[in-house]
């Protein structure tokens, strides 16, 4: 991971345009591609980001630029998409690289390993002549929770929250595209399941393809009959 400490102003270009000025922030690349924009506050969001498979080119100003103070460019082009992140950097702070290693994956709590299993035990629930393949199904970068077929034999990514937030699609999102570019997978289709799905993180999966499940964990447990609620 190369961290770096700059004064920059951003401008990012896709679906949308949004525009970050001159302040000094935390440019995060990873080693897995993407890149994030960091400020010291606003929790543990970035404020701009590139999800992978996405290429860094290094710019130099122009004369126009230059002479307003800026010393180089990055453009961060997304590879599928075109979208693109252009950042305009007047002074470097500090610029360190990190070997990481290999991440063993997020450990996951009682409740959600525990979801995980029933849902394999239960693997219908995601629809009919859906077939179990494998439980944690290893990628270069953690293990998806779940990876199944669908009546098709078509490949079905599933991750398992307890409560299903943007940070969850994110992962989700970042598991399939390395999983479609295996031959032996394509097309693999993600669903985001969980006992509760914030609006926002269901909104960002609709758009990028990935079906949304809410689990019933008494139901899942066979705890649950339909036929004696009043509601």
């Amino acid at each position: 991971m190369r961290l770096v400490i700059a004064q920059c102003s951003v401008d990012y270009a896709g679906r949308l345009t949004a525009h970050l000025p001159m302040a000094t922030r935390l440019i995060m690349l990873k080693s897995d591609g993407s890149v994030l924009i960091h400020s010291d506050g606003g929790s543990y969001k970035p404020l701009n980001w590139m999800t992978p498979p996405c290429t860094v080119r290094h710019i130099e100003p122009d004369a126009e630029q230059a002479e307003a103070g800026l010393t180089e460019l990055w453009e961060v082009s997304q590879t599928k998409t075109g979208d693109r992140l252009v950042i305009s950097i007047a002074e470097v702070l500090s610029d360190e690289a990190y070997e990481f290693g290999v991440d063993p994956g997020l450990v996951k709590d009682g409740v959600e390993a525990h979801l995980q299993e029933l849902l394999a035990e239960h693997i219908e629930t995601l629809g009919e002549g859906f077939s179990l393949v494998r439980r944690e199904y290893m990628t270069a970068i953690g293990p998806v929770d779940i990876l199944a077929r669908d009546d098709g034999q078509k490949s079905v990514a599933v991750e398992i929250k307890r409560r299903g937030d943007i940070d969850g699609v994110e992962q989700l999102t970042r598991y399939l595209e390395l999983m479609n570019r295996d031959p032996l997978l394509s097309p693999v289709q993600g669903v985001f399941a969980a006992q509760e799905i914030k609006p926002q993180a269901r909104t960002l999966a609709e758009d990028r393809g990935i079906r949304c499940v809410v689990l019933d964990y008494d139901a899942l447990r066979g705890m649950d009959d339909a036929e004696t609620r009043l509601f």
